[in-house]
């Protein structure tokens, strides 16, 4: 028997014990948690601990006789060496909104038999589709209780961290649950349950750290025209801020008790939940005769849409964040050239460091991903002490990495040559950059829906028959999480609620990735700012707020036209104007010389 990965067989072993023990053939495991949260709470990584697979998102499916974990592009190598010998299969699916599960689970339950998953953790939308397809195949299934709380030894407990008063807040809590308030009543709308912890840290203006790095805290929000209240941990709110609250009209009431204040709604509530933020055990708490309106959380748009003090403190932000990877860059280039030992994790703790000693610096946004030459091809590859690589030799650096600060969240993107790079390799990292500067120059209308703008990035990538398979851009929270929406520049189908809005963070982040070779991504955070009306309405443009250079010793010049060399000359000389300032030795020196204009 392979040997390679016993904590995973064990742990789907000790799962099957349990389904056959509970009459059960099959159990559904998402990444997922009764807030539907992209990092989760260690209580809620059963995919993780049961498969072995590491990776932020994936589905884990579970017979008595197979189990298949899925996964989109981005995790493919990863998944293939953490599922190795544990007996799991890797299904690859295209994007990680693909349903290949559903079908998955069809050709593997037979009619009659009974599948399990949490409702309490399963999303409403993801529900309505699971339903659907197991009626038409026959499949019992069963939402309510948990399948992996009797197989999950040692599971961990929920956290504890307190609550604190969001520092920088523009905006009075009063002034946004108004503005919640306003959207109900225009919907007819008498009761609004929030689920989805960023859009209740930003209506609250409270804070914590209950998930691993978004500065949220985990809770549920009830909103009616007079009342709000906010189902949290007993204790997680300090006495002092409970009672700030409570005269701002705030309630405290027990987490556990969410489920039970939706079971109290009057007969005539009209009750509004957002599909894709409420998860099915939630919304079957709501009494039967209670009308439900079925829309995108009010709060999400509103949140979206940074107003002028909050861009100002990001500007703020962006300058820490430069400050600290002009001192780490320069370090980095130094210690290379002094023949130091530099590893993947070097650059991790050394970089991280840097953004530390940062005022406001709170965390990072996200596990640094530093990925050299072939590591750098998976774009979520983590390194680990049992697995990384030396920097040593020629190559190309990937760093994909970004902070939390009280003014402010950063993530962005730079490659970086070792040695001396290949032809190929400049081409790729031309043709990449090209991509970046041809969506960051874009005008484009008032409510353009976000994916349209996506072919643009792709586009110098499409010329040359090349192309990555993860979206090119994502919104970004205001000292919340780095992944926000409603906007998405990415191949995904236009909604409405996707419209392009003035004050909108959104990251460029194109990409290519040559499997055991080496990948390229460049990324800019850039802020959806007007360009002016003309006859055929009104413009916006971005204005790119990441301040780092852009390096290049990386770029083919024969590929880029000369109005391209004077965006990536201009980007630099903005870089040079706001960084130098707080810059001094070899730093300022390192920024003076990769800030260097290369036009003629």
């Amino acid at each position: 028997m392979d040997t390679r990965h016993p904590p995973a067989r064990r742990h789907i072993e000790r799962l099957r014990e349990t389904l056959r023990a509970a009459g059960l053939q099959a159990v559904l495991v998402p990444s997922s948690d009764p807030h539907l949260s992209e990092y989760l709470p260690a209580h809620w990584q059963g995919r993780v601990w049961f498969s072995g697979f590491t990776g932020s998102m994936g589905t884990l499916v579970v017979t008595l006789e197979e189990a298949a974990v899925f996964a989109d592009s981005r995790y493919w190598v990863q998944a293939e060496a953490e599922l190795a010998g544990s007996g799991i299969t890797l299904v690859k699916i295209p994007t990680g909104a693909a349903t290949h599960h559903l079908d998955w689970i069809t050709q593997h339950v037979q009619a009659g038999q009974t599948l399990a998953v949490d409702g309490q953790v399963l999303g409403l939308a993801a529900a309505q589709q699971l339903r659907q397809v197991t009626e038409q195949a026959g499949i019992r299934l069963v939402t309510g209780q948990d399948p992996l709380a009797a197989a999950w030894d040692d599971r961990p407990g929920l956290p504890t961290a307190a609550i604190y008063d969001q520092p920088e807040a523009d905006r009075s809590r009063r002034t946004k649950l108004a503005l919640v308030r306003d959207a109900l009543a225009a919907r007819g709308a008498t009761h609004h349950l929030v689920s989805s912890v960023d859009d209740i840290a930003w209506i609250t203006n409270l804070r914590g750290a209950d998930v691993e790095y978004n500065p949220v805290f985990l809770a549920h929000l009830l909103i009616s025209p007079q009342t709000a209240t906010l189902y949290v941990g007993a204790g997680k709110i300090p006495a002092p801020l409970a009672t700030t609250l409570a005269a701002e009209g705030i309630t405290l009431a027990d987490y556990a008790q969410a489920a039970a204040g939706l079971a109290a709604l009057p007969a005539d509530a009209v009750l509004w939940v957002d599909p894709k933020r409420v998860t099915l055990g939630l919304r079957e708490a709501v009494p039967a005769g209670v009308k439900v309106i079925e829309a995108i959380n009010p709060s999400t748009l509103a949140k979206s849409r940074k107003t002028e003090a909050e861009v100002a403190h990001v500007r703020e932000a962006m300058i820490a964040d430069g400050v600290a990877m002009a001192r780490f860059y320069a370090w980095f280039e130094a210690a290379l050239a002094r023949g130091e030992r530099i590893t993947e994790i070097t650059v991790d703790e050394k970089l991280s460091a840097e953004r530390a000693a940062q005022p406001g610096f709170v965390g990072l946004s996200f596990p640094t991903i530093a990925g050299f030459n072939a590591n750098g091809a998976m774009p979520h590859y983590r390194a680990t002490p049992e697995a990384h690589a030396v920097i040593e030799g020629n190559g190309l650096l990937l760093i994909d990495s970004g902070a939390q600060y009280i003014g402010g969240t950063t993530d962005i993107t730079r490659v970086w040559p070792i040695g001396t790079p290949t032809a190929a390799q400049k081409a790729d990292f031309t043709r990449v950059l090209r991509g970046t500067m041809n969506l960051s120059r874009a005008h484009f209308p008032l409510g353009t829906l976000s994916p349209m703008l996506d072919a643009l990035a792709r586009a110098p990538l499409w010329e040359a028959g090349l192309d990555y398979g993860h979206g090119t851009g994502h919104g970004v929270g205001y000292f919340l999480n780095v992944h926000e929406g409603p906007q998405s520049i990415s191949k995904t189908q236009p909604q409405p609620d996707m419209a392009m809005q003035p004050g909108m963070i959104t990251s460029i982040e194109p990409g290519l990735y040559r499997p055991g070779q080496w990948g390229v991504r460049i990324e800019n955070l850039v802020l959806n700012v007007a360009a002016g009306h003309t006859d055929f309405g009104d413009y916006l443009r971005f204005e790119t707020l990441t301040l780092c250079p852009i390096d290049t010793r990386c770029l083919d010049l024969s590929l880029l036209r000369p109005d391209e060399i004077v965006w990536l000359d201009d980007y630099h000389a903005t870089v040079r104007e706001r960084l130098a300032p707080r810059l001094a030795g070899d730093a300022l020196a390192w920024l003076l010389a990769r800030t260097e204009p290369i036009g003629i």
